[in-house]
């Protein structure tokens, strides 16, 4: 999932990939604009321009945290980002999402809920891998056109007679789950206290979400890490399953959207007695981050995310965009800023057309290709993994095994693939962005809301875009923490726990020291 800059003012509503075509005549419009001003630059005062556009001045501005990597050797200037403001607020409405009438009183119980399989599963995966049918390869193609079907026959050989589903559903089921019916869905979520809760230590509560095609699997890695106490700090953690992803119910009608799975993750830590938690997101799981933050400020102590796109183009953005190559101090980017966004056209237009051809089928008619991938599982691995391949480093597609290897291990790739096969849930996963994209993201009243939570923001070098902190600050008012990641890309809580679970963890940590 992915999100570019916003259209400003136009009636119509267009899919993302449209949009994207939308960003070169912007560059256009301001080309002769960015002719006057590189001329005038030069010529008169720098500071004097730069003040009356309106940039931020360092001088007296208190700048984020921005490091190389999460408490590294590199970390720079300490400060925030805004003053402190009263949190403006989205209303959080209500919502029913199954077709069963809806009972008078409405408040169903928490139970346990165990991740099973059968042989019956398993047979019908073997027999339909067995009739799998590959098109012959292009010659030293590598992953440009897509999954290598030389590759791929190596996946579907060890899914077949070596991968063990059995055993990894225990791995699934190392931690506790849970379910509970919330606006008529059943809610699938993990909850782990900290491994010193039987001492009587208390952790922060923490909520992590995932986006597509990702599920809470992606987080197992992370969880060890941050439930063990380090400097008197560990966390109880809630990872839940965005509805009609991984074991939670599909929406049985129309208009599920991010707002609406904010509502439902609000409503589900209110059950479990959480009247203040810190959240986290990546992808989808980032904007749903932010519209739990927009709705109930009051109760989001601090918002950590790994992806946060702009949602505003403003006259800021804009002439920064245009300047910033040319004068990077001028405009309040750093050179790293600069070496992530340019040149912009290649390494964010045209990269984008080509890694977003998913997006605009799921956008406008996400059944029509869902029926071929929840009746084939090659179709689907395929589907799924090539993503995990090029949103990890996009030099990947030059690669024969388009390097999923390198990362990641076959096994958890394919229970990542199977949580999807065994629940039927690549089609609701695929209408999220059609629900979402239906009336255009930017039109939307998140998109006008500001958020004025406390916010740590983890900036990963081969996510699908950089957002610099100059843009983020349009969005996010009281950035605390903005750290450039050393390495990792889009599924960083899968490739890099380690560096995201210490930028989690410094960033509370400073949430926490102003209280004292």
């Amino acid at each position: 999932m992915t999100i570019v800059l916003q259209q400003p003012s136009n009636p119509t509503t267009l899919p993302q990939l449209q949009w994207l075509m939308l960003e070169l005549s912007w560059v256009d419009k301001f080309h002769s604009l960015h002719c006057r001003v590189r001329n005038a630059a030069r010529m008169h005062s720098l500071m004097s321009f730069r003040h009356s556009i309106g940039f931020p001045s360092t001088a007296g501005l208190k700048l984020p945290r921005v490091s190389m990597a999460a408490g590294g050797p590199n970390a720079s200037q300490v400060g925030r980002v805004g003053g402190q403001r009263k949190a403006s607020s989205i209303a959080k409405s209500d919502g029913w999402w199954s077709r069963e009438k809806r009972p008078a009183a409405n408040d169903p119980p928490i139970h346990p809920f165990m991740v099973e399989t059968s042989d019956e599963e398993i047979q019908d995966l073997h027999a339909r891998l067995d009739k799998a049918r590959i098109s012959p390869p292009l010659e030293d193609a590598g992953f440009h056109y897509g999954f290598n079907p030389v590759y791929l026959r190596k996946v579907i050989s060890y899914w077949r007679h070596q991968f063990d589903w059995e055993k990894q559903v225990n791995v699934l089921n190392r931690y506790p789950h849970f379910k509970t019916k919330i606006e008529g869905l059943n809610v699938h979520f993990v909850h782990c206290k900290p491994f010193a809760a039987a001492t009587g230590q208390l952790g922060k509560p923490l909520m992590l979400l995932h986006g597509w095609p990702g599920s809470f699997y992606e987080f197992y890695w992370m969880l060890p890490l941050l439930l063990t106490n380090q400097d008197d700090l560990a966390f109880e953690v809630i990872c839940p399953s965005i509805p009609g992803y991984g074991y939670s119910d599909a929406p049985e009608l129309e208009g599920f959207n991010t707002l609406d799975a904010a509502r439902v993750f609000l409503k589900l830590m209110e059950r479990l007695g959480y009247s203040e938690f810190y959240l986290q997101g990546g992808d989808w799981g980032s904007i749903i981050a932010t519209n739990m933050a927009q709705m109930k400020p009051d109760c989001v102590k601090g918002l950590h995310l790994n992806m946060f796109p702009v949602t505003n183009a403003n006259l800021v953005v804009l002439l920064s965009l245009l300047l910033g190559s040319h004068f990077p101090s001028l405009v309040g980017f750093s050179q790293e800023d600069v070496n992530r966004l340019y040149p912009y056209i290649q390494k964010n237009v045209f990269s984008m057309l080509r890694e977003t051809g998913y997006l605009h089928i799921q956008a406008t008619k996400p059944d029509t290709a869902g029926c071929g991938l929840n009746d084939s599982p090659v179709g689907l691995a395929a589907y799924i993994l090539e993503k995990f391949s090029s949103w990890t480093d996009p030099q990947n597609v030059h690669l024969l095994d388009g390097g999923l290897e390198r990362k990641f291990s076959l096994d958890d790739l394919l229970t990542i693939v199977m949580i999807y096969w065994t629940m039927g849930s690549i089609v609701p996963s695929m209408r999220f962005y059609k629900e979402n994209f239906k009336e255009g993201l930017w039109k939307r009243e998140d998109a006008r809301t500001s958020v004025y939570v406390p916010t740590g923001l983890a900036a990963f070098p081969e996510d699908l875009l950089h957002c610099p902190p100059l843009w983020a600050r349009q969005k996010y008012k009281n950035i605390m923490s903005y750290s450039y990641m050393p390495r990792g890309g889009h599924f960083a809580a899968l490739e890099e726990p380690q560096l995201l679970a210490d930028d989690i963890r410094q960033f509370v940590a400073k949430v926490e020291a102003l209280k004292k």
